[in-house]
């Protein structure tokens, strides 16, 4: 399955076991992220056939591989092509996150992924000689705009019991490598930084781009910008009556007591892929009243929660498979 590596040391349990333990939590790789909503979706699957239903629409359950690493064999490129085109998809669920609380989270969108590499080129020479042009002061200049343009958007984060829902609704930049240099006594012709940046949907993509590249000049002469990741903007889902399949989701939760807290998908998911296309999706998970631990060390679900979800499918499948 595709889940993420693990860190075998740190766990309490083996992380590949699915070890069970006296309250009932399941301990596993992917037990948040996501074995569990695909698991659900097939016993969901299972009840519905097993009781005779049949719907207005063909349900299609997709296990496609590469959603951690950006679906690059996976729904990025499956979703161009004749096979999925065949299917005639009008609508699609894909995963959301646990919630901690006793309300579900919901998600209609997500921001946008760039990987942005800067290089910052400059004078070489000895370690005991302060020369100008040097690559570390640009690189300084660089590491400066982009961490207070960070803490800039943290700082509208102002309540940390609704961080999985408003994270998304702002821009998050986080330096995740640098590299460069030769010897400890040789200033380095070139250094280099990579920002993770996720560009909320309300933010002007070519508007955004341009501040990048200003940051770029104002660090001086030979720093340049690339892109290893660069996502278009996509279209979020609309949630108003021009969606129906967003009013039968949302009137099936009502009645079965889902209460939702909305917002926009703070990572990134294979949805992104399926919008870009022009098909609705919804991001859900019926995880509530559990620990976000995805990707963590300990990762763990317990059976009452993840049995409860596969009633709420059984509920919401046939829902927006009838519209």
């Amino acid at each position: 399955m595709d889940v993420v590596p693990v860190f075998e040391d740190k766990w309490t349990y083996p992380p590949f076991s699915a070890h069970m333990d006296e309250q009932g939590n399941i301990y596993a790789r992917g037990s948040q992220d996501m074995k569990c909503v695909g698991i659900q979706y097939l016993e969901a699957i299972r009840r519905l056939k097993l009781n005779g239903q049949r719907f207005q629409r063909t349900i299609h359950i997709s296990f496609v591989p590469d959603e951690e690493i950006g679906g690059v064999l996976g729904m990025k490129e499956f979703v161009h092509t004749a096979d999925f085109k065949a299917l005639n998809v009008g609508f699609a669920l894909d995963e959301g996150v646990a919630s901690p609380f006793e309300h579900f989270y919901m998600f209609y969108g997500e921001r946008s992924i760039w990987h942005v590499e800067i290089n910052c080129a400059g004078n070489p020479g000895h370690g005991s000689i302060m020369l100008d042009n040097t690559a570390g002061e640009k690189l300084r200049v660089i590491i400066d705009r982009f961490m207070d343009f960070r803490a800039s958007e943290k700082a509208k984060l102002t309540d940390p019991l609704k961080l999985a829902v408003t994270l998304g609704s702002v821009t998050s930049v986080n330096l995740t490598k640098i590299w460069g240099g030769v010897q400890t006594n040789v200033i380095p012709p070139e250094l280099g930084a990579t920002f993770d940046i996720r560009v909320a949907p309300s933010v002007d993509h070519e508007e955004f781009e341009a501040t990048i590249k200003r940051w770029c000049e104002e660090a001086g002469p030979d720093v340049t910008y690339s892109f290893e990741e660069k996502n278009p903007k996509i279209e979020n889902t609309k949630l108003d009556d021009s969606n129906p399949f967003w009013i039968a989701f949302k009137n099936i939760c009502d009645k079965i007591g889902v209460k939702l807290e909305i917002g926009i998908f703070p990572g990134g998911t294979d949805s992104r892929f399926v919008r870009g296309v022009g098909i609705p999706a919804l991001c859900f998970s019926p995880m509530n009243k559990t620990k976000i631990l995805l990707h963590d060390h300990d990762e763990y679900l317990n059976k009452d929660i993840f049995l409860k979800g596969i009633e709420i499918y059984t509920k919401i499948i046939p829902a927006v498979a009838n519209v």
